[in-house]
This record gives structure tokens, sequence and C-alpha cells, in this order.
């Protein structure tokens, strides 16, 4: 599961961040991200929106696996992220966990600590999940084609 989470990453903004899935569980999801210059604000800390993009992809990615549903897209509607404490060099990880897990709406407690475990940011992630219309669309033209098939043997 964590090398699909890291496959599907490719040419998105989690590549461009570097982020990198870590570690996957029964309540939670974990990825990591470096602390560098290329997601320094002109100060020279970690910009608030490379941690805010941390958060909703590991939340997101903890909807989709933890709902454990292939036929869902999910989407961050809603994200809250708070800033505790500095960082300019070394890595971030996120921990997304889950407070509510309703059927089309989820809420996710993420944290991010700095590689000491020192909290740097909390997040509050809201995310939306609904069928993916392509699976769907595929789904009823398979089952329509089985039912084309049965009837042809009916006929005979």
């Amino acid at each position: 599961m964590l090398e699909m989470c890291n496959n599907i990453s490719k040419n998105t903004l989690n590549e461009t961040l570097s982020i990198k899935f870590i570690d996957i569980g029964e309540d939670f999801v974990k990825a990591k991200m470096p602390v560098n210059k290329s997601v320094h604000q002109p100060d020279g800390i970690l910009h608030g929106g490379a941690t805010a993009a941390l958060a909703e992809t590991v939340g997101s990615t903890a909807a989709f696996i933890l709902l454990k549903r292939k036929d869902i897209s999910v989407r961050g509607i809603e994200i809250s992220t708070n800033h505790l404490k500095s960082i300019s060099k070394g890595e971030v990880i996120a921990t997304a966990k889950p407070i509510n897990l309703g059927r089309t709406i989820q809420l996710w407690d993420i944290k991010i600590t700095n590689q000491n475990d020192e909290l740097i940011s909390i997040s509050k992630l809201t995310t939306y999940t609904r069928i993916n219309k392509k699976w769907l669309k595929f789904f009823i033209y398979k089952l329509t084609l089985e039912k084309l098939e049965l009837k042809k043997w009916r006929v005979l």
C-alpha cells in the first residue's frame, strides 16, 4: 500500500514537495516531507502553505485508505492549520487520524512533528468522499456486458 501511495504521487504536488508516505496503520496514515530551501518562506523557515499541503495530502490519502473502498474519490473541502513552532531544516512528519468517519464527510486530526517528535503544527481537515464516476461507468458497462452475454446464451 505504501508503494502504491508513493507511486501515484509522481508528477503531482507531492513529488514537487518530496512528500513520501512512510507508514499506514489501522487508524492512521503517516508521511514525511524534507524541510529545505524549496519549502521555505522568505525568512528561511518552513512555509505554512507547504505544511498545509502536507496535511491535506496525508489526510486525503488516509480517507481513501482507511475507508477501505476503492470506488470513491476524495476531496479536501476545508482545512485549518495552526503553526506552533518553526523549523528551518530536517524533516516534518504528518500523522492523520480520524476524528469522525461519516459515509460522505470525514474529519481528520493531523499532527505535524519534527524528527524529535516535537509538535510543529496541528491541522483539522474535512474530506468529502463520493462514488468515482469513472469507476461507476466502468462497473455499469461491465454489468451491461454480462447481461447481454447471459441473454445471448438464453436465446440459444
